[in-house]
């Protein structure tokens, strides 16, 4: 049985304003919405071909810099990784 692991339900729920630098909660929210849809199966079929050595270095770049300055270990392997082990 392949049982979801992943969710993406906030993209699906959130009715308020998606913009930035209007005050720190909307901005939070924002992020939000902006990365659940960024990481739509379909956009990222379509984009990631498309990008440079490079553009995937700097993605993933970024992304591992924040896992590592933001999350603890446990975080990591429990939110990040779904290891239900830790």
């Amino acid at each position: 049985m392949n049982q979801e692991i992943h969710s993406h339900t906030f993209v699906e729920h959130y009715e308020g304003l998606v913009g930035f630098g209007f005050d720190r909660e909307t901005d939070e929210k924002s992020l939000m919405v902006y990365l659940q849809k960024f990481s739509d199966d379909a956009l990222l079929a379509a984009l990631v071909p498309r990008l440079s050595d490079d553009e995937i270095q700097e993605a993933f770049d970024l992304v591992s810099r924040l896992i590592r300055a933001h999350l603890k270990d446990e975080e990591y392997h429990h939110l990040f990784l779904k290891d239900e082990e830790n």
